[in-house]
């Protein structure tokens, strides 16, 4: 009987370990009105160097096939 029980006790340790990312997240996700990280900002709003280039190459090509 004691193998049963040691083998019970092992199983709830693997169990809670393999649930608590998901019950952490769940957690989360329940706070502050079903925003899990809190405020975030959509993306795109956010200014970025790799935005303003793309940006500028696209007005570049737009420009250069517009003069054709």
């Amino acid at each position: 009987m004691g193998g049963v029980t040691e083998l019970l006790v092992i199983m709830l340790i693997i169990a809670t370990a393999a649930f608590a990312p998901l019950a952490y997240f769940i957690h989360k996700y329940t706070q502050k009105n079903g925003q899990p990280f809190g405020e975030t900002e959509p993306h795109g709003d956010s200014p970025s160097l790799v935005n303003d280039l793309a940006e500028t190459a696209i007005h570049f090509v737009k420009s250069k096939l517009g003069k054709k």
